[in-house]
């Protein structure tokens, strides 16, 4: 049975997180998880960003107390590393972190990095995504072209490319508490037609498997469904 999906709008390895990914080591079900921190996000914004979140992940898993390995794939080059590959698919936990969405869906695409993480989903390995990372793992993932300076800053236009699709017919709109409704609104309705939309608030993940979805962490989940939208709070449970 494929393993649970984590869908996090914001901040990963950070402290108040530690609650949300004990869930998440509970429910690999070993006493002490292997875990892999997969940073590829962010490795455009340099080798020091990329090792901060690469450090991040060890040590806040490793103080919760899982078995943790960084895998450093900054480039589809690199997603088809032998070693790499093995570690993801001895993982009980991926988590890939933050950065440029397009980015990672195109090293998860185009190397065999991306099928390692289907396999390990596939055999009952918790996935796990924060920001970019919940971008790259669904259907389909927003990747805007450039900053526009309106009332707020805004990425635009946007360009919708294809995601790992390990939850199928959803993207994700992070740090979704931090963008004026109106904007969300819009956001949401440049969406592909029959895609639903996970609108998911700093500190806070959907937890889901098998259609089933459960809040956790600090702020909500907004659901929407074309013009529809529902809001979720931490502990509500929701079925797609």
């Amino acid at each position: 049975m494929a393993g649970p999906v984590a869908l996090v709008g914001a901040g990963e390895f950070l402290p108040q997180m530690a609650a949300v990914d004990r869930v998440l080591l509970t429910a690999t079900g070993r006493p002490r998880p292997r875990v892999v921190i997969l940073p590829t996000a962010s490795a455009p914004d340099g080798e020091d960003v990329f090792a901060k979140w690469a450090d991040m992940g060890v040590a806040h898993f490793s103080e919760l107390g899982a078995e943790v390995e960084p895998v450093l794939v900054r480039s589809v080059d690199e997603g088809a590393d032998a070693a790499a590959l093995q570690a993801v698919g001895e993982a009980d936990l991926v988590y890939l972190s933050g950065g440029h969405p397009d980015h990672l869906s195109r090293v998860l695409q185009d190397s065999p990095l991306g099928d390692a993480v289907r396999a390990a989903a596939a055999r009952g390995a918790v996935i796990a995504g924060c920001s970019a990372g919940a971008m790259a793992i669904t259907t389909r993932t927003m990747a805007p072209r450039r900053l526009v300076r309106l009332p707020v800053p805004v990425l635009w236009p946007l360009r919708w490319v294809d995601g790992l699709d390990l939850v199928q017919g959803i993207t994700v709109i992070p740090h979704y508490n931090s963008i004026p409704e109106t904007l969300s609104a819009f956001l949401v309705l440049q969406a592909p037609r029959r895609i639903i939309v996970f609108g998911i608030d700093d500190d806070t993940a959907a937890i889901g498997r098998n259609g089933v979805w459960q809040v956790h962490g600090a702020g909500r989940v907004t659901v929407w469904r074309g013009r529809h939208s529902e809001r979720f709070r931490p502990g509500d449970a929701f079925r797609l």
